[in-house]
């Protein structure tokens, strides 16, 4: 409907043009004047704050960054100790294992070695038993053979010539 009718003119240029044109630079001047200004220091203020606030960021970034590389080296210098205690702890368990050891096999040498003594103990004093309960067996008979008693020197030599032909000595 409006374009029906095509427009006799768009721009008349009569006195309200002009007082209209006057009246945009009179406002564009003290826009220019007093508002411009005012909305340049805000921005520029803006943007300082906003390069401050990236500026802190980064600042702060690498703060953490640096303090997370000292926690790490530190973990890293837990983790070592932790390494040398369980490994001087293994070297400690291994040296009283094996002194335990070596004391114990020396208390089984000993024992071994009381136990050879005592059997030989027992051995030697099997063989004076023996000995003994033969010479008297010897003298015995021997009185009854020869019907008298020798003299202790003649009994000794027999008595000892008796255990060697038996077997009953130090001599196999």
């Amino acid at each position: 409907m409006f374009l029906a009718t095509p427009p006799a003119d768009v721009l008349t240029v009569n006195a309200t043009f002009f007082i209209e044109l006057v009246a945009f630079l009179v406002m564009l001047a003290v826009l220019w004047k007093y508002a411009y200004p005012e909305i340049e220091k805000a921005a520029t203020a803006r943007q300082k704050q906003i390069a401050e606030a990236l500026e802190n960021a980064a600042r702060e970034r690498a703060e953490a960054e640096e303090r997370l590389k000292q926690a790490e080296a530190r973990l890293n210098d837990a983790r070592a100790q932790a390494q040398e205690i369980i490994a001087g702890a293994a070297k400690s368990a291994e040296q009283l294992r094996e002194e335990l050891k070596a004391k114990g096999e020396e208390e089984a040498r000993r024992q071994v070695e009381k136990a050879v003594k005592d059997i030989e103990a027992a051995r030697q004093q099997a063989v004076e038993s023996v000995r003994s309960q033969v010479a008297d067996i010897v003298v015995a008979v021997t009185e009854k053979v020869v019907g008298e008693a020798l003299d202790v020197k003649a009994h000794k030599r027999l008595i000892d010539k008796a255990i060697e032909e038996i077997g009953v000595g130090g001599k196999r």
